[in-house]
């Protein structure tokens, strides 16, 4: 059944500007995907490396038949970056809101909640929706229980749940990938762009752990619910989120669509997704109420 749609979220690691455009560039020409969530979301110093490349990625992407979203970042701190935040409103495109300051900006008009805004229940969704949302990304911590509950408050709103990648855990006004190597956050030297899926913290029994991007943490592991995906439809969610790693996502892409479309079964397409990305751990506990790094 084609009424489940898959969003791309947007890319949050530093990718030089040529890697970002042709992930783009292929994703237009042979993804699987629905919706495309674009723009940066973690560090707004790394917006002009990508920004003379982003109109013809967008016209790429729209030729193809994807909607495009423009995302807000999650943490805006400074006057430029709101300043930046209130001035995508100004497009035609539907903007995919990342923090609260925003929603006195899209009140009225039709937007999408991203996943760092936080929809923990029903009355939330409610008030949301009655100013304009038409998607709501549900935070990916949030157990089936509660997404059930959401998901059935309002038949009419797209709720979309994370399912692929590593999962976001918190943002902060630091940054530790300067601190990491030696630098401050003024003079970072961009060192983030030598991680492509972040760099991973080990504990102190070597044993990996989180992983960091610049002034985010994320899971060391990947949120995969190629398993669940049917599940998640049966209680009404209708849209799943792909998170953007350096593995071939127009074949993850692939699988999560034929796994919606009844062509594959999920324990292949599970299979299939860990050859594609052998150095991943794979992850689901949060669905099931149980720890967010488990498998079960």
């Amino acid at each position: 059944m084609r009424s489940t749609t898959l969003t791309l979220g947007p890319v949050l690691f530093n990718w030089p500007a040529d890697r970002w455009r042709d992930f783009y560039f292929r994703i237009a020409d042979e993804a699987q995907i629905d919706h495309v969530c674009i723009g940066e979301v973690v560090c707004s110093k790394r917006q002009p490396f990508f920004a003379d490349v982003l109109p013809n990625v967008i016209e790429r992407l729209e030729r193809a038949g994807k909607e495009v979203l423009l995302s807000s970042l999650v943490l805006p701190t400074l006057r430029r970056e709101v300043h930046h935040d209130a001035e995508l409103i100004n497009g035609r495109h539907m903007i995919e809101v990342n923090d609260a300051s925003m929603l006195p900006l899209v009140a009225g008009r039709p937007h999408a909640i991203g996943p760092f805004v936080n929809v923990y229940n029903e009355g939330t969704l409610g008030f949301l929706v009655s100013r304009g949302a038409r998607l709501v990304a549900l935070p990916p911590e949030l157990p089936r229980s509660s997404i059930e509950a959401i998901a059935s408050a309002i038949p009419d709103v797209t709720i979309e749940v994370w399912a692929f990648g590593r999962t976001p855990l918190a943002m902060s006004a630091r940054c530790y990938h300067a601190r990491l190597h030696g630098h401050s956050k003024d003079s970072c030297q961009f060192v983030c762009d030598q991680d492509t899926d972040g760099a991973i913290v080990e504990t102190l029994d070597d044993e990996p752990f989180l992983v960091v991007n610049g002034v985010q943490t994320l899971s060391h592991t990947f949120c995969n619910l190629l398993k669940d995906a049917s599940d998640l439809v049966s209680i009404g969610v209708s849209s799943l989120r792909l998170s953007p790693h350096t593995c071939d996502m127009v074949v993850i892409s692939q699988l999560f669509r034929d796994v919606l479309d009844g062509r594959l079964d999920a324990d292949d397409a599970f299979l299939r997704s860990r050859d594609l990305c052998s150095s991943a751990t794979f992850s689901n506990g949060f669905i099931h109420g149980a720890a967010g790094a488990l498998y079960l």
